[in-house]
């Protein structure tokens, strides 16, 4: 995964996730062209971008599901990874698509039941994934990411299926879990607000490069209707070239 040995500087001390100089192409097209980024320990960062700028693929890299990239890549051993599709076994209970690919025993179970209270799940332990809803699949997911106290968590447009009122429901929950476990966070996300509410900084990939990396200095609690929270969804959907008349998940 990485091109170079040599760590190149300068880079921050505190800084869990290093990539420089990443690129990626298929066949004749480049996906990734050059991306410098570091993200700190227990930082929340969302990431922004037309579709095919290239976010999906990097954050499959940063999960090591695509080693073919060059560059330099430094990630946590820990990590893990929550799709927009939970991909529950459908022939395992639940309890069991929580603990998958961790050694079995009594210990693995507790914490899996841990993981499963925390979603407030722990009812649907030995349901079956088909009479979950979206949203409690999605948070079965978050449980089986967590089970594994990743130092790294990676989201890939986790809540772009689910309904309105659900998506509201899942990032209170999200952000509860993060205040807990303190991971590094990288969110793939299509949706400017969402990214505003979440994350302590957002990045636009265009073209496979960062053309804006901000941090969100919007007060906490956020509200949309902010002058903050405006000012910077009207920057953000500028650089992704989407007027504010337009449905950003209609534009991008």
């Amino acid at each position: 995964m990485t091109g170079t040995d040599t760590l190149p500087a300068p880079v921050d001390a505190a800084a869990v996730v290093i990539a420089r100089d990443i690129r990626k192409r298929f066949g004749d097209n480049v996906i990734i062209d050059g991306l410098d980024l570091q993200i700190r320990a227990g930082e929340f960062v969302a990431l922004l971008g037309r579709s095919g700028s290239g976010k999906s693929t990097f954050l499959r890299a940063l999960g090591a599901l695509d080693s073919d990239v060059d560059g330099y890549l430094r990630v946590p051993e820990r990590r893990a990874i929550v799709f927009q599709d939970s991909r529950l076994l459908p022939w395992q209970r639940v309890l069991a698509n929580v603990t998958i690919g961790l050694p079995a025993g009594a210990a693995v179970q507790r914490r899996a039941l841990a993981a499963l209270r925390e979603v407030n799940l722990a009812d649907k332990a030995k349901a079956w994934p088909r009479t979950l809803s979206g949203g409690e699949a999605q948070r079965v997911a978050l449980a089986r990411a967590l089970v594994r106290e990743p130092q790294l968590l990676l989201l890939d447009e986790p809540f772009g299926a689910l309904d309105a009122l659900t998506r509201i429901r899942m990032h209170g929950l999200l952000m509860d879990l993060y205040r807990r476990h303190t991971p590094a966070v990288l969110l793939v996300t299509h949706d400017v607000d969402e990214a505003i509410l979440l994350a302590d900084r957002v990045i636009v990939l265009t073209d496979g490069v960062i053309s804006l990396d901000v941090d969100v200095t919007v007060p906490k609690p956020r509200a949309r209707d902010t002058h903050e929270f405006a000012a910077l969804r009207k920057r953000l959907l500028s650089e992704l070239g989407v007027s504010e008349d337009k449905e950003p998940s209609d534009a991008i």
